[in-house]
This record gives C-alpha cells, structure tokens and sequence, in this order.
C-alpha cells in the first residue's frame, strides 16, 4: 500500500466537498473497524492451523517409515504416551480433519466478515468518497 500526500488541489476539493458525520455514518465506521480487527485475527488464526496441519502431514509421512511393532511417543494434553503405529496413525489422521474442518470453518467467516466489510465500504465511499480512506 502506498501512501502519498494530497495536492493542494486534492486538499482544497476535500474542503470544500466535506460532508457531514451523521450518527449512522460512524456506526458503519466503528462496525468496519471491527470487522478488520476480526479480519486479522482469523487470519492469523488460519496462518496456525495451516502450519499445524502442516505438521501433522509431515508427521504422518515420516511415520510410514517407522517399523510396524514400534512403539511411538504420542502426545496427549502434557504428556507423551508410547502407542503401537497404527494408532498413532489413526490419531494423526483424526487430528488432521479435525483441523481441516476448524480451517473449512474460520475460511467461512473470513468470507462473510470481508463480504460485509466490501458492504460497508461500498456504502461509506458513496457517502464520502475520497474524504475516508478504508483500504486494509
């Protein structure tokens, strides 16, 4: 994003175009403010659970290698419990859609989070045009 300053000719029209603040106006600014704080949020939720997916994936790969009768060390809450490999596979793999179903999940208000935030702005730039600046 690059920010520049106004022309004095930009200046001057902003003046002279200043449309007044209604009440609902700055309910629709305070209501985008807090919708990008969300956004932020959620996406760097989403940035975690990608990497721990991720992880689990990597995991997952590197125990195909691992001989059948081992015992792996699993963890569970605080501690690490040794488990034969096929169920610590099936944890692994139960983990991981359970994680892919908590992405699915943050993805879908991600989306109706930046829907409404595309409304706001619609709205809010029709009011002021260039007098308000909501780009993230």
């Amino acid at each position: 994003m690059q920010r520049r300053m106004l022309t004095k000719e930009d200046e001057a029209a902003v003046g002279a175009d200043e449309t007044e603040v209604r009440r609902e106006d700055q309910d629709k600014i305070n209501r985008f403010s807090r919708l990008h704080q969300r956004e932020m949020l959620l996406e760097d939720e989403l940035k975690t659970k990608a990497k721990d997916k991720e992880d689990l994936e990597e995991i997952s790969n590197e125990l195909e290698l691992a001989d059948e009768n081992d015992k792996i060390p699993y963890k569970i809450g605080d501690s690490f419990i040794s488990l034969p490999l096929p169920q610590v596979q099936e944890l692994l793999s139960s983990s991981t859609e359970k994680i892919e179903e908590e992405v699915s999940t943050v993805e879908e208000k991600l989306s109706e989070i930046r829907e409404e935030m595309q409304q706001l702005k619609v709205a809010l730039y029709a009011r002021f045009g260039r007098s308000i600046n909501l780009e993230t």
